[in-house]
Formats: C-alpha cells, sequence, structure tokens
C-alpha cells in the first residue's frame, strides 16, 4: 500500500533529483484509445515547488503525451529507485504542454539545459504525491546516457526538426491533435 504525502518536501525532491529515469503515463478519454506510457532521462526533469514539477519534452517518433494532454490533462510521473535502497514515488496531477510560442516557454526552459531536441516542457500541477516500498523493483547498474537522440536532433537542425515533427507529430496513434506545425 502506499504513503501518501502532502507535498513534494526537501527530503523527497533529493531523492528524485537523483533518479537517472522517470516514466510519464497518460491516457486518453475513450476506453478504445491507447494507454501510453514513456522514459524520460532524469536531468530532464524538475522540481519547480512544493506540487510543481516540469520537464523538458523532446523531439520523438510519437507524440501521444502531448495529446492526451492536450484532450485530458491527466498524467502520472513514476520513479523507482534502480539502485540503493527501494522506493518508487508516484507524482499523480494536470499536465500542460508549453511550447516556444507560449509566453512561460522561456522562464522554463531557462530551468533546462540546452538541447537541441526541445519541442515542449511538460508542466504539471501535482494533486497526489505517493510513495511505496519498491521491493519488487530490480537493481540495474547504471552505465551513462544514450546520446543517439541529441545527435541525431543537432545533426537535423531547427529546419528539418520543423518539417520531422510536422510530419510525425501533429497527431496521436489514435488521432488525437498533439502538436501544431507551429510547435
Amino acid at each position: 500500500m502506499s504513503n501518501q504525502r502532502e507535498t513534494i518536501d526537501s527530503e523527497l525532491a533529493a531523492w528524485i533529483t537523483q533518479q537517472r529515469v522517470f516514466f510519464v503515463a497518460t491516457a486518453p478519454l475513450s476506453p478504445d484509445g491507447h494507454i501510453n506510457t514513456s522514459p524520460k532521462k532524469g536531468d530532464s526533469f524538475r522540481i519547480l515547488g512544493p506540487l510543481e514539477v516540469a520537464y523538458q519534452d523532446y523531439t520523438g517518433s510519437g507524440a501521444e503525451t502531448a495529446a492526451h494532454l492536450r484532450e485530458n490533462g491527466r498524467i502520472v510521473i513514476l520513479f523507482c529507485a534502480l539502485d540503493g535502497p527501494p522506493k518508487i514515488v508516484r507524482l499523480h496531477g494536470h499536465g500542460t504542454v508549453v511550447t516556444s510560442s507560449d509566453e512561460k516557454f522561456p522562464e522554463l526552459a531557462a530551468r533546462f539545459p540546452a538541447n537541441p531536441g526541445t519541442r515542449a516542457i511538460v508542466h504539471v500541477v501535482v494533486n497526489r504525491v505517493s510513495d511505496s516500498c519498491g521491493w519488487s523493483v530490480p537493481l540495474f547498474d547504471f552505465r551513462g546516457h544514450r546520446d543517439a537522440l541529441d545527435r541525431w536532433a543537432a545533426n537535423k537542425g531547427p529546419e528539418e526538426l520543423e518539417t520531422y515533427r510536422a510530419a510525425n507529430n501533429v497527431k496521436s496513434i489514435d488521432g488525437l491533435p498533439a502538436f501544431d506545425r507551429n510547435a
């Protein structure tokens, strides 16, 4: 059973900051739609306040998270200890997709390392913080972050990335709107 917390306190924030990977899950409203879970690298996550977080969203082959957030805003972010003492943390909340055309983008983007593949910042107002034991999560040895996506985005450049996003990130696999051509 999980333990609900009032906020992301300093102890929990320190633990979250040490995690090298996290997972994001969203779902459309339609029961026929596809649920999505995506792994993300740890340095793309920031705690903005006791019940406010954000992460850098990179250009990818799909846009499920953005489409689901635009439709209903529901999101859960999961962290699990892959080394050290076992622990799982879930942050449930309401997310919004902040693109470069949004006036909030420069302020949020300044909190993250520059990355040529950044297509948006996902901002989340957290409404439930919980942790659980994580005893069933296996131990893994971290060898490093992959850099293939960063190299791919850098090689494409801004114009080719825009073309790629227009071809691959406009709609979800269920046909929901995700990113428009200017996002």
